[in-house]
Formats: structure tokens, C-alpha cells, sequence
């Protein structure tokens, strides 16, 4: 398939984490194709535990945040104007919160999201836009065993798990909110495309 060409609701969007143990690639210098390569290479096989090419699946996500950079401009009065000027601000580097249906023991110490939070250690992060339900969720381009299957967008970024929070509910289910820090800048948007 390709980039997804309608519209549509992502209601089989997907967060995945790179548990690969080289940790980050080093993209100095690729182009935008190679820099795709590298980090799809850390996205062939969904585990437990940590192997080359291995990430794990953040799964029961409620509500996903605005993905991509972030803006970031200041409004600036100009005395004598009716309206301000509007000027590039200095960079900050964003946190971004997911909130999830808490299911403790995926994020509990000794399980392998639950050890990425707040260890300090940057990971790759991979964000998929899903309008249909894939085969699986890596970033294989075979036939009937990846997010090529159906028409996908993705992103990638570098960045730690920093907190989690549980909010007990009473009259619903309860929820966690996991907040990140994004180390790096967005990549993407890339497509994975079957072999045929």
C-alpha cells in the first residue's frame, strides 16, 4: 500500500517503541530514504524482549496526542499597532502524553514498558496513522506481515518515558496518562509499501 489517500478516522492507530539494543541509529548524513531504512530496521519484530529489530506495542491507548512539531511562535504587541507581530520563538523540546486504558501489569516494574519508565534512555518511537487494521504492525514491506498492507503514515522521533500516572475512575475505566520527552525532530511522514 501507500501514504493513506482519504478520509478516514485512525481508529487503528498505533504507538510502538524501539527495544532494540543498539538503541539509537546513527542518521548523520543519510538522506531521507537511508534515514527511513535505519529506523524501520528497528521495527521488524513485536517482543518482549529486547532483540535486534525488536519494539513492543504501547496497546490499549484511549486517546492519542497531536502528533509532529509542535508550533512555536510568540506574539509580539507593536505599540502603535492594533495587532501583534507574530515571531519564531526560541526551540523548546516537547512532552507529549498518551493517555491509556490502565492495564497495571503491562506498565509494572519487570515488564518491558514498565522498565522504560523513567530509566533515562533515549528509544526510538514510532508513531503509525491506521485507518484499516494491518496484518501486524511492523515495518516489513512483505506481503501480509506488516503495516504494508493497508495504506499508512508514520513518524518517527527520539525520546524517554518519563512518568506515569494512574487516575483511579469509578464510574468508568480506569486510566493511565504516560508522558514523554521528545529528544530529537520528527521524521517522516514515510509510508511502508508491499512488495508487489
Amino acid at each position: 500500500m501507500a501514504h493513506i489517500d482519504n478520509i478516514g478516522a485512525g481508529m487503528f492507530s498505533d504507538m510502538s517503541i524501539s527495544t532494540d539494543p543498539a538503541g539509537i541509529p546513527d542518521l548523520d548524513g543519510l538522506d531521507d530514504a537511508a534515514t527511513q531504512l535505519a529506523l524501520d530496521a528497528l521495527f521488524k519484530a513485536e517482543t518482549d524482549v529486547p532483540a535486534v529489530g525488536s519494539y513492543s506495542r504501547v496497546e490499549n491507548v484511549r486517546e492519542f496526542p497531536a502528533m509532529g512539531t509542535p508550533p512555536n511562535v510568540v506574539n509580539v504587541p507593536i505599540y502603535g499597532q492594533a495587532t501583534s507581530q507574530q515571531i519564531q520563538g526560541q526551540a523548546d523540546a516537547p512532552s507529549m502524553e498518551l493517555q491509556l486504558n490502565a492495564v497495571p501489569a503491562d506498565w509494572a516494574a519487570g515488564a518491558t514498558l514498565g522498565d522504560m519508565v523513567g530509566d533515562g534512555v533515549q528509544r526510538v518511537f514510532r508513531f503509525s496513522l491506521l485507518n484499516s487494521k494491518p496484518e501486524g504492525y511492523n515495518s516489513s514491506i512483505e506481503v501480509g506481515s506488516g503495516l504494508g498492507d493497508v495504506q499508512n503514515s508514520y513518524y518517527y522521533w527520539f525520546g524517554k518515558i518519563d512518568a506515569q500516572q494512574i487516575t483511579p475512575q469509578l464510574t468508568d475505566a480506569n486510566t493511565m496518562t504516560i508522558t514523554m520527552t521528545i529528544q530529537s525532530e520528527f521524521f517522516g511522514a514515510y509510508t511502508a509499501t508491499d512488495a508487489t
